[in-house]
Parts: structure tokens; sequence; C-alpha cells
């Protein structure tokens, strides 16, 4: 019976490819798309968990940890926060969106602080060039995005309608990955005295959970969470992109169906009088049927391996372009799988059925 499978999938090899390559196309676009958004909402929450603080502070009500959240918080406020017991440092800063024609949103979060106070809770070095001077339109940024955008020491980019300058770039990355001084966005946005959030770190033998609830005791009306569930928080608060990918995958599936199915028919029908001979020769309808279903199983198994691999060379060659992570995991690509299989039987359902209800008779006659 194997034979018979591969020399059927043989026999019309153009067709064969097509189905093959159709069935790639759709397994590439469920995979690289559901990785393109999980892996950026991750990578994206683990920069600004990295940034050697354990807890955050800000507004009742904020979006997140950036964006377009407005200064309401007193600068003053991080003085208050170190009083609390079990505190080490507390550190203000300020997020902000700027226009980014460069960035797939069209934005890009930015952070203004106080350099040396962030040096000291976030580990951050400089590699090249020399930390900005407060007040000034300098910059630095991490040397990931520094790679991407072919930067150097010197140039300029565009914030806030006018030039800065790059002077220096930094290492590790954390948070946004263009940093200017906090008191120049301040000036900016006309939000002098005031920040956005307050980065927390803990004391040694003290607990994240037992410091978050003090904070919260202290400051009732203030927004506490603990950075390492960025990545949690990230993922529920944004439930229309998990909607978006689950239509996505239907969509590519019923895709998948259709482009096995139009195969499979148009097959049955050039091999009317090839089952007609099967059926002469004492095979049973459900034992045709059955070789039906196993080469679209195949012509899909082989489009979903082609389709996973060329997902792999797809994030590879994005990574040495951009910055955007793709995550390939284990679960999605099993989702895929049986996906792609489902729709491969449920597009071979209909020709299969057919072939085991051709009459032998009619079958050996047709021409």
């Amino acid at each position: 019976m194997d034979s018979l499978i591969f020399s059927n999938m043989l026999h019309r090899p153009a067709r064969t490819l097509v189905s093959v390559v159709g069935i790639a196309i759709g397994v590439l676009l469920i995979v690289f798309t559901v990785g393109l958004a999980n892996g950026t909402i991750r990578e994206q929450a683990n920069r600004d968990a990295n940034v050697g603080a354990e807890l955050r502070l800000s507004a009742s009500g904020s979006i997140g940890i950036g964006g377009t959240d407005a200064f309401r918080l007193p600068e003053t406020m991080a003085d208050d926060i170190r009083s609390v017991e079990g505190v080490r440092e507390a550190l203000a800063i300020g997020q902000n969106s700027v226009d980014a024609p460069d960035n797939n949103t069209g934005k890009r979060t930015i952070d203004g602080v106080n350099f040396e106070p962030y040096k000291a809770i976030s580990g951050l070095r400089i590699v090249e060039g020399r930390p900005f001077i407060d007040g000034t339109d300098e910059a630095i940024i991490d040397t990931a995005w520094q790679r991407q955008k072919g930067l150097k020491v010197g140039d300029k980019i565009p914030l806030y309608e006018r030039e800065f300058t790059v002077v220096g770039t930094y290492e590790p990355a954390g948070g946004p990955r263009i940093k200017i001084p906090l008191s120049t966005m301040q000036k900016q946005l006309g939000g002098e005295g005031k920040v956005t959030s307050v980065l927390i770190s803990i004391e040694p033998d003290a607990t994240v959970d037992m410091v978050g609830q003090r904070l919260q005791e202290r400051f009732p009306n203030h927004q506490v969470i603990r950075l390492s569930d960025l990545e949690e928080l990230y993922m529920a608060g944004l439930p229309a992109m998990n909607v978006f990918l689950n239509v996505f995958i239907g969509i590519a599936a019923g895709i998948s169906a259709l482009v096995i199915l139009l195969t499979m028919y148009t097959t049955v029908t050039e091999r009317t009088r090839q089952i007609g001979i099967m059926k002469s020769l004492g095979m049973s309808n459900m034992k045709i049927a059955w070789i039906i279903a196993l080469e679209a199983l195949m012509i899909s198994l082989v489009g979903i391996i082609i389709g996973v691999m060329a997902t792999f060379v797809l994030r590879y060659g994005l990574n040495l372009v951009t910055t955007l992570e793709v995550e390939i995991s284990a679960a999605v690509v099993i989702t895929t799988l049986i996906v792609g299989l489902l729709g491969g039987a449920l597009g071979a359902l209909y020709p299969a059925l057919r072939a085991a209800r051709l009459d032998a008779v009619e079958a050996l006659s047709y021409e």
C-alpha cells in the first residue's frame, strides 16, 4: 500500500509540489505570525523586567511600563519609597512614546533617567562613547539597536521633532532601547518634577511579596507590580491579539483543507479507471478510501515539515537585520501539526468517500 501511495504522489509531481507548497505557506503563516506575536511580547517584557529592580510603582490605571502615560507621580516619591522597610533603592524614571516612522508600529518608547542612579540599580555599563549630560539633547542606545540601525557614536536620531546626538552605547539591554536625560524629557513634556513610575529594588533578606504588600499599604492609591509578572500581564493585556491569532489559525487551516480537497478531488477523477481496477481485484471500499486519505495526510505532513523549516530560516534571516524575536515553541509546532493534519483529513474526506462509492463497472469503462 505504501508503494501505491508514493507512486500516486509522484504520478503528478507538479501538482503534488504545488499542494505541498500551498500547505507549507499556510503553516509558515501560522507558525511565524504566532511566533512573532508571542516572541515580540515576551522580548519586550523581558527587557522591561531586566532593569535590576524587583518592583515598580506607578499611578493607578497606568497602561503599562511606558507609552503615553502622563507624568503624574512627584519625583520626590522615590524618597518616600526608600523609607519603606525592605526597600534597598528607589529610582524615579520617565517613559514616553515618540513618533518613529522606521518602527513597525509608528511609535517608539524611550526612557528618561538620571544616569548615575539608573546605572547603580540596573547594572548598565557604557560600551562605547560616554554617558549623556543632564539637560542636553543627548541619548545613549543599546548595542542591539545600534547594530540593527547601523548607528555609531556621534550620529543623530530624531526625537520630539528635533535631533538628539548619540553619545554612547550600553549593555545589557533593559527597558526601552533609547535613554535620554530625565530633565530633558520633563521639560519637553511640561512635567518638571514629575515622573511616570518608580523602580524599586529590595534588600537581600526581604521578599518581593512582603515589600510589595507594604508598598501597597503605604500607597493605596497607586499601582505596585512585580517586574517578574510583566510577561504574564502583557500577554493577558492583549486579549484581542489572542482572538486574532485563533482566527488566523482557523483561516489558514481552512485554506489548507481546501488545497487538499482540490488536489484529492482531481486525483480521484483522474484515477477513476485505476480505482475500478482495484475494486475488480477485490479491494474493499474502506481500503480505497483509506489510500486516498493516507495520500492526503502524507502531502499535508510534507507541507507542514517544509513550512516549519521555512519558519526557522525566516527567523534566522530576520534576526540578522532586526531586533524582532520569533518564538517557535514546541506547543505551537504541535498545534500546527495537529491543525494541518486535521485540515488534510477533512479535505480528503469527500474525495475518499467519492472514490469508495464509485461503481466498479462504470469506473472500468471511464475514459
